[in-house]
């Protein structure tokens, strides 16, 4: 296992969440850190809760356009491993009264982003470094009705890793899929019922508990760390495709 001790992490989707849970187990484990994400308001706040440090830097990028991805990576310059947790509350309309508008944004702003992403982060990512993108439970456990698309789209990923895998070799490439975690979109989701609705799943699942960010934090570091394995899907849910 090779350590992040100096190396150089790029994490887009950092300001909240999940990513803000890897920036900081990366920055405890000796990485410096790049967070990006659409709000600058967000990422101050995230800047301001991984404290004052000469490792942590932020830029405020929209993922969408493909100019400001390609500014980005020039701003950063060379590194090392490139992680991808950026996501927006998926659709989940019956397939009979979907939105068709709602699901391209959601393609574009998922699987478009990610496609753009690795077409930008290579002109900087040193070879032999690592990208890391997010699928998640939906593809294994797809709700009913409503989950079509957003389980096409997760399920996609783990395609897309295998085959830029071997495109991008020694460059290795694999996904990270949790289950559910307690993060501030579900708070957009579900609002006020969030406490219920985990604590009724947390019941069900094997870990007995709804993941923190910090809990699927370590899938990433390992992913980042290992340096013989490329092209695989890790799944850190809790045990919920078992139920």
């Amino acid at each position: 296992m090779a350590s992040l001790q100096g190396k150089k992490v790029v994490v887009v989707g950092g300001s909240s969440g999940i990513g803000l849970g890897v920036a900081a187990a990366a920055l405890q484990n000796g990485a410096s850190v790049t967070i990006v994400g659409r709000s600058h308001e967000k990422l101050q706040a995230a800047l301001r809760s991984l404290g004052a440090s000469s490792t942590v830097r932020s830029i405020a990028t929209d993922m969408t356009e493909e100019t400001e991805v390609s500014r980005l990576f020039g701003n950063i310059g060379p590194f090392d491993h490139l992680v991808s947790t950026a996501g927006t509350p998926p659709p989940n309309y019956p397939i009979n009264d979907t939105d068709m508008d709602f699901v391209r944004r959601f393609v574009d702003n998922k699987l478009i982003g990610a496609v753009m992403l690795a077409k930008h982060a290579v002109r900087t990512l040193i070879s032999g470094g690592s990208m890391t993108f997010t699928s998640g439970i939906n593809k294994d456990r797809p709700p009913v009705p409503g989950g079509s698309v957003v389980s096409a789209i997760a399920g996609s990923f783990s395609y897309f890793s295998k085959a830029l895998a071997l495109e991008l070799a020694p460059t290795r490439v694999n996904i990270v899929s949790p289950g559910w975690v307690d993060t501030p979109m579900w708070d957009e989701l579900v609002g006020e019922a969030k406490s219920g609705f985990f604590a009724d799943i947390g019941s069900r699942l094997p870990a007995r508990k709804v993941a923190t960010p910090a809990d699927i934090a370590p899938a990433y570091l390992y992913l980042m760390e290992s340096e013989f394995t490329t092209g695989e899907t890790l799944h850190i849910d809790g045990g919920q495709r078992l139920i």
